[in-house]
This record gives C-alpha cells, structure tokens and sequence, in this order.
C-alpha cells in the first residue's frame, strides 16, 4: 500500500516544527522527509536528524543533477527535499510529512497532485514576533528579516487544503491529527489496506 503525502508548510515562527515533532511522536506509520540545507546547524540540531547540512557546491551539483523534488533559497540559504527518498518511504506504505516553505510546497504539488498541503498560521503578528524572539536561535536582524517577509508568506494560506491556527498547541496538535485520521479513512485508502476484507465480504454476500 502506498502512504500519503502530507506538506506542513508556515511562515517562520509560526510553531510549526514543534507541532510537526510531537505529531510524529504520538502517530503511528507517519515519518518526515529530514531536508538538505545549507546553513549552519542551530544549537543541538544534529545531522540526518534535523537536516542533512550540506555544503553549497554540493547542494548545487545536486540540483544539476534533479535530485531534488523541491528546493528554495530562503534568507540566503538553500533547502531541499531529496526526491529518491520520499518515493521510497511513501512505497513502503508509511505516510510522510514534509515539513517546507511555500515555494516548495507549490513545487512538490505540481508533481505530487493528490498530497494533502495544510498550512499553520498564527493568531497574531504580535505572537509571531514574540515566538521569534524567545526561540533565540536568530540575531535580532534575522528576526525582523523573517517578520517583514512573513506577511507575504502567510498570503500563500489560499492554495492549502486546509488551515490550522497554532494559537492553543494542544488543540492545532488535535486538528492536525484529525487531517492525518480522516485521510486513512478514504475510499481509496480502505480499499488499498482491506482489499482481501472486502472481497470476502462481497463474495460472501454474493453467495448468501
């Protein structure tokens, strides 16, 4: 059985990494696709955990060579999402979440036409503001930086299938949930995981 694709994508600061960690930790049969980049890794991140950190000649060659399924310049640093891999976890029937910018997001739904795209957004400028600064990981330039493209990036709220406001944690972490749950509910999906059930079930039918 083939797993889905699901893209969780905000403007930064929105909390979007947090809710995506603990959804992997209270989910079953659900992965997320670790990027490339090329910026520095923050304070405890580690490598193949949080990103693959790449340098800039190889990020590029990878490029060149359509390794990619999406990438993005984002603030001076490239990301991106190798292709190969996410085919394969998807093949193995595990569902994955890629966890992108916008510009990504729109790049992998021209290829990937059925992934689901949910986008998280903030109650307020104020409390995105207030996120940025208390994560401390950026210089106050970087934070400003981030705030003044953030409008913009929100904007892109329009081409998600659905919208989650992370103004109460524990209930976006449930409404995220809820999107994952009702996926592995579809026709589609049922038919897929329980085709010998049905066709008992139908055969039985037939015969009673």
């Amino acid at each position: 059985m083939t797993g889905s694709l699901f893209i969780i994508t905000a403007a930064s600061g929105t909390g979007k990494t947090s809710l995506v960690k603990q959804l992997l930790a209270t989910t079953n049969d659900l992965t997320v696709s670790i990027s490339h980049t090329t910026r520095k890794p923050r304070p405890g991140e580690i490598e193949g955990h949080d990103y693959h950190f790449t340098e800039v000649e190889a990020f590029i060659s990878a490029i060149n060579e359509c390794q990619f399924l999406e990438h993005a310049e984002v603030f001076g640093n490239y990301y991106g999402t190798a292709e190969q891999s996410v085919r394969t976890q998807l093949e193995s029937g595990v569902d994955v979440i890629l966890e992108i910018d916008w510009q990504g997001a729109l790049q992998v739904k021209k290829i990937f036409t059925d992934a689901t795209m949910i986008f998280i957004l903030p109650p307020s400028i104020a409390t995105l503001r207030q996120r940025l600064s208390t994560r401390a990981t950026d210089s106050t330039a970087v934070i400003e930086q981030r705030l003044s493209g953030s409008v913009h990036e929100m904007s892109q709220y329009v081409h998600a299938d659905y919208v989650v406001f992370n103004d109460n944690f524990e209930v976006a972490l449930t409404e995220l949930k809820a999107i994952i749950v009702a996926d592995r509910q579809t026709l589609v999906r049922q038919q897929r995981r329980y085709q010998s059930t049905i066709t008992t079930l139908l055969s039985n039918l037939t015969t009673d």
